[in-house]
């Protein structure tokens, strides 16, 4: 099978969990190629198995080489295999010992390198991921080293998710949309969004920015709007510190959307160092949608 006819299998499997993006209507998988609406509005799949949803682009500072750098640090440094650990560990709570399908989607998902890792610690086969992202070049990445999740090129402010449709949410360290988050989660689905607390990548924020950066650095608006949408099932902190080599380091700042604002003098300081430490520093809020409003 080619990757183009795996892909809309897949979709098949799951159609009620699609709108038309541009009418909300129902959608159908057409001759293993195309998913298409009830008024027509027709999306092929790719050649490489993705589905593009969107009608709007994504910023152009979200590069190849930005997402190359990104897939390094996330499957190769271990700097947040804790994090993968954690979030897979609830869950594989919540779902239990289930054998219904079970949907999961990250919405923000790059190039897909924290979904795969996610659904490879949960080591369940009855578990469908999607990841949904604006950016076509992350898509496309993940598309082609990703074989088992969804991939759709979307915009988060208008989904094309349906209503209820998802077991698990997932935002990982990207911007969230509550609202739409509330209309595709199932009656006591997860939400599980990760935000970064004070001390997350501090020694790279102080080299890239100085000292002063650090001070400024807060989630408390973050969190408290979660808290406005969901109910709070559990707060987990995770905090510690990884070594990073040259290589690492290089690959950290080509990631992080850090470097755009810094200057080269400061980025070629901290990339030519042999190794340095960085802190993570992460809460991951678990939420419980009870509704879909």
């Amino acid at each position: 099978m080619t990757r183009q006819s795996i892909g809309a299998a897949r979709v098949k499997e799951l159609e009620s969990a699609f709108k038309c993006p541009l009418c909300e209507s129902p959608m159908r998988v057409a001759d293993c190629k195309s998913l298409i609406c009830c008024r027509n509005h027709t999306f092929d799949f790719s050649k490489h198995g993705y589905l593009n949803l969107s009608a709007r682009p994504a910023s152009r500072k979200y590069t190849k080489e930005l997402f190359q750098a990104r897939r390094k640090i996330i499957t190769e440094s271990g700097l947040y295999t804790k994090m993968h650990e954690t979030i897979a560990g609830a869950i594989e709570k919540h779902k239990g010992g289930s054998a219904d399908s079970y949907t999961m989607a990250d919405l923000g998902c790059g190039e897909g390198s924290h979904l795969h890792r996610i659904l490879e610690e949960c080591g369940s086969p009855g578990i469908t991921g999607i990841g949904l992202d604006l950016s076509k070049e992350g898509i496309v990445m993940a598309s082609k080293k990703y074989e088992a999740p969804i991939w759709i090129v979307g915009d988060l402010a208008k989904s094309p998710l349906a209503d209820q449709s998802l077991n698990v949410v997932l935002n990982i360290l990207s911007p969230s949309n509550y609202k739409e988050f509330k209309r595709i989660s199932a009656h006591d689905g997860l939400v599980i969004k990760v935000v970064p607390r004070s001390g997350y990548l501090k020694e790279l924020r102080e080299a890239l920015f100085g000292r002063e950066e650090n001070m400024s650095y807060r989630n408390d608006e973050t969190a408290a709007l979660f808290r406005q949408h969901f109910v709070l099932a559990d707060v987990i902190h995770l905090n510690y510190i990884k070594e990073l080599n040259q290589a690492e380091l290089g690959n950290m700042v080509r990631m992080t959307p850090l470097s755009w604002s810094s200057n080269k003098t400061r980025i070629d300081g901290y990339i030519n160092r042999d190794y340095a430490e960085i802190t993570v520093d992460l809460d991951i809020l678990i939420g419980v949608s009870t509704d879909s409003g």
